[in-house]
């Protein structure tokens, strides 16, 4: 037990700001990583094959996006029992958690896999995939169907670390899949002229690199995380399981719902011509770089509130949550800096193409909006997930994926005639609604209480 406590990390003592900095950074530098091994697909097939493989990359994104959302939300949920785990010191609890993660998410990748190969050509459909870009889209979704297995396992390795408060290792294993990924990219595609479908093998690649490194690492030190990786270990725990399903499908939902919005919002896209579906693909794109700092500050603090919920440190809760505030206000200004004095700059450096340029400018104001968006969410998002309230998951979910997201879409789209600058408006505006419920909760003072992952 005592090799188990120095993998541990006791985020209830000490300094809160230069704690939850430490914490962060290798998350923002692994999310930024990620996020700039997901552009660099696009920059690559937009500068080498067009906007028909831009189009293809930003659908098959989509869709991928779409099929993680299991691993989003119960791995969130696995992340967040652990932690409360963690600071009540029931390190019992944290090796069946572990074991219920990965026999239940890696049977779910697998199945989900086998669905969406059977419904590619119908999942294309649905989407009104144009004409130019559906076979590149078909490459990219049934390459990226194959490795998803990789996506879940990385994730859960991420989480039951993350939980226990090791940020640096997940860093390092997706630093290699990232390098690796930009390699292989230029490699495939430029030389090879392996054209979009060696993008989407280059991703599946780096994820699978990713996987198996952190399942080695966690695997040698198996020991100290007190999960020894017998057959036994894998059991589903049936208590275990009912309170990772009591969180994880709220927060799966919620994911869902929020990819399911944005899949809707690209086949409206899809309507018009590929040379808005291509700037689409760029939206997307600015919209994962903008999320990097709220996705880090997301999972740190997510961990941060849940062990000192569980110590009963409410002092510490409200630092941690001001301390993120800050920052992604601070962070936003600064992006929206860069997007006012460069936005030829920022958009070109995606493609060439004169047509996809020449409309360019209507993202300015949504990519924006989602800059400051983003740096609301990471503060309700720590609270609500630290606190693993499993309903109040659910009212975000319902309220921001599905009701904002896509009624906004369609007011502006649709009924105000906006076209595709209406439903982007309408995505951006969406991302405020966390900030919204997350301060009701706050100001009810609820998080306060034992509710949440033991109800």
């Amino acid at each position: 037990m005592e090799r188990q406590a120095t993998m541990v990390k006791d985020m209830t003592e000490g300094k809160v700001v230069p704690l939850l900095l430490r914490f962060a950074f290798p998350l923002f530098v692994s999310n930024a990583l990620q996020a700039v091994y997901n552009v660099v697909d696009m920059v690559v097939v937009g500068n080498y094959i067009g906007k028909a493989g831009m189009s293809a990359v930003s659908i098959g994104g989509d869709l991928l996006h779409l099929l993680t959302f299991v691993a989003m939300g119960f791995c969130s949920a696995g992340q967040v029992i652990i932690a409360r785990a963690v600071g009540e010191k029931r390190p019992e609890d944290i090796r069946k958690t572990i074991g219920t993660m990965f026999t239940f998410l890696l049977s779910v990748s697998a199945a989900i896999a086998v669905i969406c190969y059977l419904l590619r050509a119908s999942l294309l459909s649905w989407l009104n995939t144009p004409a130019a870009a559906r076979a590149y889209a078909m490459d990219y979704l049934v390459t990226c169907v194959c490795g998803l297995v990789f996506i879940y396992g990385y994730n859960i390795v991420s989480a039951i670390l993350r939980g226990m408060g090791d940020s640096k290792r997940p860093f390092l294993f997706i630093a290699v899949a990232a390098i690796l990924n930009m390699i292989l990219d230029v490699l495939f595609v430029k030389y090879c002229h392996m054209e979009v479908f060696g993008a989407a093998l280059a991703t599946v690649i780096g994820q699978g690199v990713s996987f198996l490194a952190s399942l080695v690492y966690l695997y040698r030190r198996r020991v100290s995380f007190g999960f020894d990786f017998q057959p036994a270990s894998f059991r589903i725990d049936g208590p275990t399981f009912r309170r990772l399903l009591a969180l994880g499908i709220p927060m799966a939902i919620q994911s869902a719902a929020i990819n399911l919005s944005k899949i809707l919002l690209m086949s409206w896209i899809n309507l018009f011509d590929v040379t808005y579906s291509a700037l689409a693909g760029i939206f997307n794109k600015l919209n994962t770089m903008c999320g990097v700092i709220s996705q880090s500050f997301t999972t740190a603090g997510s961990t941060m509130v849940g062990q000192n919920l569980g110590a009963r440190k409410y002092k510490r809760v409200n630092e941690t949550l001001l301390t993120i505030l800050l920052i992604g206000m601070g962070f936003a200004a600064l992006f929206t800096a860069v997007m006012v004095l460069w936005p030829e700059g920022v958009y070109g450096m995606f493609t060439p193409d004169a047509d996809v340029l020449s409309v360019a400018a209507v993202l300015t104001v949504p990519v924006i909006l989602n800059f400051f968006g983003a740096g609301t969410r990471s503060v309700a998002f720590s609270l609500i997930n630290g606190s693993g309230r499993a309903k109040l998951n659910l009212a975000v979910a319902i309220i921001d994926g599905m009701i904002s997201r896509i009624g906004l879409a369609a007011l502006f789209g649709f009924a105000l005639h906006w076209d595709c600058f209406g439903f982007w408006m309408g995505d951006a505006l969406a991302g405020f609604m966390p900030l919204l419920i997350g301060g009701v909760f706050y100001l009810s003072g609820r998080w306060r209480s034992r509710e949440g992952v033991e109800a």
